[in-house]
Parts: C-alpha cells; sequence; structure tokens
C-alpha cells in the first residue's frame, strides 16, 4: 500500500477519522497503531507479516532479558544481531552470495556441481525490510548500550517497530527518540497540522509530479540495448536520475514526518537540501540522514571511529561506505557506489580541498560543483544495470561526442519537469519569501494560495504511478 495509491488515501482517512476516539488511553493507541500498521504491510503480502512479526517478537524479548539478566546480556544481544541481520542476509543478499559462490567456484581447477538453490518464498523481497531491521536493531543496542531502558509493553514496542507511516522506508526512527513519544497523549496544535499538511503536499508534489514524470525517460535511457554516445544526452538523464531519486525518497520522507505531525508526534529531518553541500562530508550530513547518522552511531563509532589513528580511521570510513553500499541492494552496483564515496571522502581528507577551494573568490560556488558532480557520478553506478554500463556512460560523458535527445523516443517534458526540480531546490534553499514583507494576513493568503496551487498541479502534472525507489531496499 503505497502512499501515492488511492487506496492508502482511503486507508489514511479512515485511520485518522478514529484516531481522536482512540488515542486517548495507551494500549488503546498502541493496538491502534499496530494493528493498523500490520494491516498496511500486509497489503503487499501477508505472509511476510511473520517476519515483522518475528523481528520484533525476538527483540522485544532481548530487550527484557538484557534487564532481567544482566550477566548474559551480550548473548542476548548477539540473538537479536543474529536473528535480525540472518534474516535480512536470508531474504535480501542469499541469492547474490551464493551466485557468487557458484562463480568462484567455477574457477577452480575442479569439477564442481553447485547450483544455488534458494527457496521460492524468499526470491521476493519483504519491502522495507532493510528499515524496519535496522530500527529494531537501535532498541536492542540501546537498551546493552545503558541507554534505554526496555518498555515491557508489547503492544508499546510494536507501536514503535511497525508505526506506518516510516515502517518501509523510513526515516529510521531511534527507540530512545519515538518509545518516549508514545507514552504520551498528544493533540496536534493548529501549527503542527499546518506544518504536517505542508509536508504532505511537498512530499507528494517531489514524488507524482517531479520524480514520476523523470522516471520513463529514465528507465528507457538505461534499458536501452546500446548505449547513445551523445554525451550532453547523458549529461541530462544523469541530472534527471539525480532529482528522480532525491525527490522520490525526500519525498517520502517528507509524507511520513506530515502523517506522524497529524498523529501528534516527531520524526527527524531526513534530508537536507544534499545537493547544496560544498563538501563531501556535509552531504552526507544532509543526505538519508537517518541511515547516516545510524551507520555512524552502530558501525564507525564501535569500529573506533576517527580514535585510533588516522589510518585506522579510513579504514573504519571505508568499512562503513562499503556496508553502506552493500545496504542498498545486493550488487556490486552499490559496492562500487559505496567504495566511490568513500574514495571521495579520503581525498577529501588528506588534502582539505574544501576548506583551501572556499577561501578563493568564488571558491564557495565552485565546491558546490565539484560535490554534485562526484556525487551525480557516483549515482550511475546506483542506477545501471551493471558496473560496465556505468563506466562505459561515464566515458561517454567525458568523451564530448556530439548528438542530442531523440524527441520523438524520449518526448521532451521531462526536460521540463527536470528544471522544475532544480528551480524548486533552489526557491526552498534560498528561502524566498515575499512575505516578509507583507502584512500578516496577505501572508497566510498568499501561502494558502501557494499550497492549493501546488495541490492543483499534483492532481494534473501527475506522471506515470511507480513504486517509490526505496521500497526495492
Amino acid at each position: 500500500m503505497a502512499f501515492h495509491y488511492p487506496i492508502f488515501i482511503a486507508f489514511a482517512t479512515l485511520f485518522f477519522a478514529f484516531w481522536p476516539l482512540i488515542r486517548s488511553t495507551k494500549n488503546g493507541r498502541w493496538a491502534y497503531i499496530t494493528v493498523a500498521s500490520f494491516f498496511f504491510y500486509g497489503w503487499w503480502d501477508w505472509r511476510y507479516l511473520f517476519l515483522l512479526g518475528g523481528s520484533g517478537l525476538l527483540d522485544f524479548g532481548a530487550g527484557l532479558g538484557m534487564q532481567a539478566y544482566p550477566r548474559y546480556k551480550r548473548f542476548f544481544l548477539f540473538s537479536s544481531l543474529f536473528g535480525n541481520l540472518g534474516s535480512l542476509i536470508a531474504f535480501k543478499y542469499s541469492k547474490f552470495l551464493l551466485a557468487n559462490l557458484a562463480s568462484f567456484l567455477a574457477f577452480l581447477p575442479f569439477e564442481t556441481h553447485f547450483t544455488p538453490q534458494i527457496p521460492e518464498f524468499m526470491q521476493i523481497l519483504p519491502v522495507g525490510i532493510s528499515f524496519y531491521t535496522f530500527q529494531s536493531l537501535s532498541y536492542t543496542i540501546d537498551i546493552y548500550r545503558g541507554q534505554l531502558q526496555p518498555t515491557r509493553n508489547l503492544l508499546h514496542f510494536f507501536a514503535y517497530l511497525s508505526m506506518f507511516p516510516q515502517l518501509v522506508a523510513g526515516p529510521i526512527v531511534r527507540a530512545t527518540d519515538l518509545l518516549p513519544q508514545l507514552e504520551t497523549y498528544n493533540i496536534p496544535k493548529e501549527e503542527q497540522r499546518w506544518a504536517g499538511l505542508k509536508l504532505l503536499i511537498h512530499g507528494y508534489f517531489k514524488k507524482i509530479v517531479i520524480a514520476d514524470n523523470l522516471a520513463p525517460q529514465i528507465k528507457l535511457a538505461f534499458s536501452a540495448a546500446t548505449i547513445s554516445n551523445a554525451t550532453f544526452f547523458w549529461w541530462l538523464i544523469t541530472a534527471a536520475f539525480a532529482f528522480q531519486i532525491y525527490c522520490d525518497f525526500s519525498g517520502y520522507s517528507d509524507i511520513a514526518r506530515g502523517l506522524a505531525k497529524w498523529m501528534g508526534y516527531e520524526f527527524p529531518v531526513n534530508f537536507d537540501h544534499p545537493y547544496t553541500a560544498t563538501s563531501f562530508r556535509e552531504f552526507w550530513t544532509r543526505w538519508h540522514i537517518s541511515l547516516s547518522t545510524w551507520f555512524r552511531d552502530y558501525l564507525y563509532i564501535p569500529l573506533g571511529g576517527n580514535h585510533l589513528g588516522k589510518w585506522r580511521s579510513e579504514i573504519n570510513m571505508w568499512l562503513t561506505m562499503i556496508l553502506s553500499g552493500f545496504w542498498h541492494g545486493a550488487s556490486w552496483n552499490f559496492i562500487v557506489w559505496g567504495m566511490l564515496h568513500a574514495l571521495f571522502l579520503t581525498f577529501e581528507r588528506f588534502t582539505q580541498w574544501p576548506t583551501r577551494l572556499k577561501k578563493l573568490p568564488g571558491g564557495r560556488g565552485i565546491a558546490l560543483f565539484l560535490v554534485v558532480l562526484q556525487v551525480w557520478l557516483a549515482w550511475l553506478f546506483f542506477r545501471a544495470t551493471n558496473v560496465e554500463q556505468a563506466i562505459s556512460i561515464i566515458k561517454t560523458l567525458f568523451s564530448f561526442h556530439g548528438g542530442g535527445i531523440d524527441f520523438e523516443k524520449y518526448g521532451y517534458s521531462w526536460l521540463i519537469f527536470l528544471f522544475l526540480g532544480i528551480s524548486r531546490e533552489i526557491f526552498v534553499f534560498w528561502r524566498f519569501e515575499p512575505k516578509l514583507y507583507l502584512p500578516k494576513l496577505w501572508q497566510n493568503a498568499i501561502e494558502i494560495s501557494f499550497e492549493a496551487l501546488i495541490i492543483v498541479v499534483c492532481i494534473y502534472l501527475r506522471g506515470p504511478g511507480s513504486e517509490f525507489i526505496y521500497f526495492q531496499f
């Protein structure tokens, strides 16, 4: 049940219609959130509810076990890690790992008869498994560290783990943030409801107007039997995908945050204008913030962070970025993507080029351009069907061959939406606010009219419906 499908609109309408009647009691609201969220998730495939439920029961029990038997905290933590990561590997990575094992064995100097065999039910990736697995793990790890007391109410725990706005594509909300919020009885104030509505409107705009209108041409370009040798065309496609994935994913996060505000809760900001970063390190403080901070707090820092010397810090960072890439998908494309980001970060750490460049006249703008260039080139490995295709496209980008766009095949309207996406990011980042110079009444009228206009645009300029990109992760 995706946010941009009519069935979800009906589901959300019913949920919020009964929410004010049920939210006043703890067990009532926890049960309501859990049942609604399980229905929401089970809409895709009810069989995977057992996976979500099993992961939750394991971590709920592990949390209580660590509190009751502190001498065996490590055992309960390892049980949680083994169970959650084991299911993630089995469903998401088993095919990739077995295929690569078979390829390796084929090179050995003796005959092998190994054929990967994966059960049918494991060949379909459960929606959102990477997100709720990491969210559930944060619960047990924080209890192990003494940063969180486990809840003794199973409904309280599942209301946290399965809350439908962020269940399948984030943001990854920590137990230390959301469990205390769920303890309270919240009635959203007018400012919170209005802020939530604006997040919903802009989230839908980014997804169904920009991302969905760019998607068909991008899919057509990457699925072509032979790669076009037109340099300008591939620069446009590269930019288009950069804004497709940004608007698609940040649009989902905006909708999730808007729904949470209507419920009276707050989710963390997940995207903060990442294409305005002037260093690669800054980019990772702006892109998919809930995931980057998860890897920082639960992998990079436990490995030693930057406290064990320069070279050990680089090794820790490379491991973190490679695993971050692998988290996104079971493919060498994503591993190469993570390695590229690690390479860019290492080069930046040793040269300090953004800091040096920004001291020069116009250096900040040049730094922004160079960071965006690196990020967009790395996205090609994220989107390409294989590593070879990504390398071929990059060669085309810098070969400066002539040739334009085949408008009969690709059309021209997608260029309008690419321009719209770029313009919107500039407009929002620079916070162009003419209302500051107008009376309060006019400010409100302009803001309401502007949001109404966006709703009309969403209705009449929506693209062909497609699943959110991050559902595959």
